[in-house]
């Protein structure tokens, strides 16, 4: 159980988000029902006092979060984060998103070749980014610029953005190429969500141009 229990910790971590039972027991190869008792062994062993996240939990779904006793701690490292400028790697995110939203988490990632869940949560704080309802994956989600980032970029619309049309010809190019690994559009589950290691890097995705070098919120 150990193993398991293992795997669904990462799972969970890498998620970031709500994450159904039957989507864990499909990821992990799980027998059905079994995603719901690991999650309850799980959250049970987080409960020690030497542990700072715990499991938030209903009965379709499971979440990997922070206890409430630390929320001092975080809140203060957050206020700092969002009181610095954006780094280039927050830059390259936002630039994927101006260009390419709505766009999934997955796809993101896919292009930046890291885990962007610190990133987007920070740019939505920031309100540079907003959430939308992936109209082909009713549970999933995608991010698209916001009305402040076009109004802040002075922009009537994203279409506007520099060298726009040449990019969405270039990403077109670059999906061919990468039509056999590339996530789709809207694949959201497993890649729409945790901080991973690296989250805060830049990666080695496609070049897109910085669309918020001029955003220093």
């Amino acid at each position: 159980m150990d193993k398991k229990l293992a795997s669904l910790e990462a799972l969970l971590f890498i998620h970031g988000e709500p994450l159904a039972y039957k989507k864990i027991e499909a990821v992990l190869g799980l027998e059905k029902g079994e995603a719901e008792t690991l999650a309850a062994e799980f959250g049970r062993r987080l409960e020690d006092d030497v542990r700072g996240l715990q499991l938030v939990a209903d009965r379709e779904k499971v979440q990997l979060a922070t206890k409430p006793e630390w929320n001092t701690i975080l809140e203060d490292f957050v206020k700092e984060e969002l009181t610095e400028d954006l780094t280039p790697a927050s830059l390259e995110a936002l630039a994927i998103v101006a260009y390419l939203g709505p766009i999934s988490r997955a796809r993101i990632e896919y292009l930046r070749g890291v885990n962007s869940i610190v990133i987007l949560r920070n740019l939505m704080i920031r309100g540079l980014v907003e959430r939308v309802q992936d109209a082909e994956h009713p549970s999933g989600f995608l991010y698209a610029p916001s009305f402040d980032l076009m109004k802040h970029l002075g922009l009537a619309r994203k279409e506007d953005l520099p060298e726009y049309a040449k990019f969405q010809e270039l990403l077109k190019v670059f999906d061919e190429a990468n039509a056999v690994t590339a996530p789709e559009a809207g694949a959201g589950a497993v890649g729409d969500t945790g901080a991973g290691a690296g989250a805060d890097q830049g990666g080695g995705g496609a070049a897109i141009p910085d669309a918020g070098q001029s955003v220093r919120r």
